[in-house]
């Protein structure tokens, strides 16, 4: 029987459909999961668990599930042993410190003798005893913005992604104490086979990964600028170098970083590159 390993998924909310994006890209052929607990690709030997993200790390630490996909943040409030194996760059957020926007924020010492609602009472309680700062912290789930509303709390430390929220219920955010995106973790005593399975997924999210860091990219240019441009676009070894029919001119292939393409294409043109196509990487093996 072919052996198979457990990979812990949000069922629902914000990282739900970044982590079926990902794994769909990295071939696992998934079907209609969020309605369903368990399911089971047929071309990949892993079985998904669609469960409550702050339950994730429990299930992988009891082994229940061998792996799981989970926010940083509930890593670190759950505090669980596991091990965080791969940073997955989607889900990005951040815990900060908001304030009413009437408020003058003057630095952490602004926190001292403070009521703080939060969903994250662990992290909370630890920075603050890092800070040396004495706060009284309350613990609430759902809806923490409105605590300082209804005088719950002055201070509230909770995820953001936009801030919007934070707007509309009157307050501003002043300090981050931690930066959060999706996560992989793992059970630390996997076996070999299991980390066997464990690098092959691994390897195929690297090949996604890899490939919206980079476009390929294709130009005609004239041979007297080549070695110019391969200064200026190297590719992952060297660029592909093939004669046109028109005298003097070359048709190259590479691949360029794309937070740099448009000034590499400005330099392009410079040096009279011609015909410059830009075109998105599905995959990238190195």
């Amino acid at each position: 029987m072919e052996k198979r390993i457990k990979i812990a998924v949000q069922k629902s909310g914000r990282l739900y459909e970044g982590t079926i994006k990902l794994l769909t890209e990295c071939g696992l052929s998934i079907s209609n999961g969020h309605n369903r607990l368990v399911d089971r690709p047929t071309n990949f030997p892993i079985d998904l668990l669609y469960l409550r993200d702050d339950d994730i790390p429990k299930y992988v630490e009891d082994k229940i599930a061998d792996i799981g996909i989970v926010g940083e943040n509930v890593v670190y409030e759950k505090n669980k042993t596991v091990n965080i194996i791969r940073k997955l760059g989607f889900a990005k957020c951040r815990l900060s410190i908001a304030i009413p926007k009437t408020e003058v924020y003057t630095g952490l010492d602004f926190l001292s003798g403070k009521k703080i609602a939060t969903s994250y009472s662990k992290i909370v309680s630890d920075f603050l005893k890092e800070k040396g700062i004495n706060a009284d912290i309350h613990e609430i789930s759902g809806s923490v913005e409105i605590a300082p509303a209804i005088n719950l709390a002055d201070v509230i430390i909770d995820l953001v992604s936009t801030g919007s929220t934070l707007i509309g219920n009157g307050l501003k955010e002043v300090e981050t104490i931690l930066n959060s995106e999706a996560v992989i973790i793992s059970n630390p005593l996997l076996d070999e086979n299991e980390m066997s399975i464990v690098n092959k997924l691994l390897f195929r999210i690297e090949a996604v990964s890899k490939s919206k860091k980079y476009r390929y990219l294709l130009l005609n240019a004239p041979e007297s600028s080549v070695n110019e441009i391969i200064n200026l676009v190297p590719g992952m070894k060297s660029p592909t170098i093939m004669p046109l029919a028109k005298s003097g001119w070359c048709s190259m292939h590479s691949v360029v970083e794309e937070d740099k393409f448009w000034d590499v294409i400005d330099n392009l043109k410079l040096l009279g590159a011609e015909g410059i196509l830009i075109i998105p990487i599905e995959k990238m093996i190195l």
